[in-house]
């Protein structure tokens, strides 16, 4: 039989604003005794989705009648500008609110929020899962016990392919209308997302950041809609010490975690290693993340969950705090802290990488100074107007035929289109100084490669046509890009490219 935790205490009764990543959080409350009783969204499909998941609720597409329901939290995952005036609606109708990353748009949205939740008395949380995660958890408490010193500098990453979220849903399906691309994915600056690389930092550390410089790298990955590349920038947090926060896309995720003290540093990015000593030159101690004694039996309900655990965590530490217990880390003023952060570094990526204070909205009088700032990024386009309108009727099918070059959520075995022509190529080349379990990756993606020849080939002639149609706008861009990656004119060229691939094939698959 399945633990569960506050099971002596009355269910808490969950509705769900916005069933695409809210979705995710359904499995874990079982655990919890959390009760979803509400959820609402505008996709039918997820609406249908959600409720057969959960056949008792009530579900909605509108939001009125989903506010109107008799629940406790409202757990808001909606689209990400809207997150402060969801949360703050949610407020107002009495419910006590877990609020998806991050917590609002513009410093004014912020100070709205946080009066909001102040006059309400109800209980906000960010739902920020990053830290939780097993490595940051135990830095975590080796820091709180004084083992690291003071600190003094980290790097942490958030850096993950995203690309194909701008033209599909968080579940893969295409955007429509198809001549459309994501409400805010596609067009979202990547400072923005600060949250899971530097709030870890944070928490490790009891520190909030003060001020910051930020950059955007010109050169990004082809076929990306919104052409900006990786975004780094560099926090004062409020002891002194600096963080370089990484986030946006490469050709290379990363996750890094690197933290140095007075006393000692670790570098949990693969493994936790931690370097003793009080000096550059101390032993490397590898260490296995535990639990301690009193989290023990949370952290094995936490580990088969999403994000590391991360999710199980922020459900608990709600719960927890719900039921009169432990305050929960992520309060409106936290929240404000790291959301600041990411609204900071895109203005200042924006203005000449100016270096900008991150206020402290605790503060009335910084509260007072942003009140009216509803500044936001400069968008390259309007998600909903990338098309001009006469060839809206042409372009119905780009949502698709982006899917079609580049699929999101797979891995490097199930990949699609653009990466398995350039996986397979770039493995060809480098085919004879790799070893040999990696050689036999290579060749299973030759093969692939040439079953999938084929239909690729179609969905690059139609993307050429297309591309030629809409001339100047940002889809040819786009389109033009993962052309060339993908060597359109071999792909094309289907037959001798095929003999090309089994002629290889024949030479080294022994």
């Amino acid at each position: 039989m399945t633990k569960q935790l506050f099971a002596d205490k009355n269910p808490i009764r969950l509705g769900i604003w916005g069933l695409g990543r809210g979705s995710n959080f359904s499995r874990l409350c079982q655990f919890l005794n959390i009760e979803i009783v509400a959820g609402c969204d505008y996709n039918d499909w997820m609406r249908e989705k959600f409720l057969k998941n959960n056949p008792n609720a009530f579900v909605t597409a509108n939001d009125e009648e989903f506010l109107r329901q008799d629940f406790d939290v409202a757990l808001v995952a909606t689209f990400f500008p809207d997150h402060a005036r969801h949360s703050i609606r949610a407020l107002n109708a009495g419910k006590h609110v877990l609020c998806e990353v991050t917590s609002f748009f513009t410093p004014a949205q912020g100070v709205e929020l946080i009066e909001a939740v102040e006059k309400s008395c109800k209980i906000y949380n960010l739902l920020e899962n990053y830290p939780y995660m097993a490595p940051n958890r135990n830095l975590r408490r080796l820091w709180r016990e004084g083992f690291f010193g003071d600190f003094m500098y980290a790097e942490f990453d958030y850096n993950h392919d995203c690309r194909p979220l701008g033209w599909t849903y968080i579940d893969g399906v295409p955007v429509q209308p198809g001549y459309t691309v994501h409400n805010w994915r596609s067009v979202q600056a990547s400072h923005y997302y600060a949250t899971h690389s530097l709030g870890p930092v944070m928490l490790i550390t009891g520190l909030r950041p003060v001020q910051i410089t930020a950059y955007m790298a010109e050169p990004h990955l082809p076929g990306l809609l919104k052409a900006t590349g990786l975004a780094p920038s560099l926090i004062k947090m409020s002891n002194g010490g600096i963080v370089r926060n990484l986030v946006g896309g490469g050709t290379g995720d990363t996750h890094a975690k690197r933290i140095w003290g007075t006393l000692a540093s670790c570098d949990a990015t693969h493994k936790m290693e931690i370097r003793v000593g009080a000096r550059g030159g101390g032993r490397r101690l590898s260490f296995d993340p535990v639990d301690s004694p009193e989290e023990e039996e949370v952290a094995k309900l936490a580990r088969d969950a999403g994000h590391g655990g991360g999710d199980f965590w922020e459900l608990y530490n709600f719960a927890r705090e719900f039921h009169g217990g432990q305050k929960a880390d992520w309060d409106v003023y936290s929240a404000a802290d790291v959301t600041l952060a990411g609204i900071m570094a895109v203005r200042s990526a924006e203005d000449n990488n100016a270096t900008l204070e991150i206020p402290d909205f605790r503060d009335i009088n910084a509260r007072n100074k942003y009140r009216n700032d509803n500044r936001t990024q400069k968008r390259l386009f309007e998600p909903n107007e990338i098309f001009p309108e006469n060839l809206r009727e042409t372009a119905k099918n780009f949502t698709q035929l982006m899917c079609k070059f580049d699929k999101w959520g797979t891995g490097a075995d199930n990949v699609v289109g653009t990466c398995l022509v350039r996986q397979a190529l770039d493995g060809m080349k480098l085919f004879e100084f790799i070893q040999d379990d990696d050689k036999k990756k290579v060749i299973y993606d030759v093969k692939r490669l040439v079953d999938a020849l084929p239909e690729f080939a179609e969905a690059c002639k139609e993307a050429q046509e297309l591309a030629d149609k809409c001339k100047g706008t940002a889809p040819e861009r786009a389109i033009r890009e993962f052309l060339e990656v993908a060597e359109a004119p071999r792909v094309l060229n289907t037959q001798a490219f095929v003999e090309e691939l089994n002629l290889w094939l024949k030479q080294h698959d022994n």
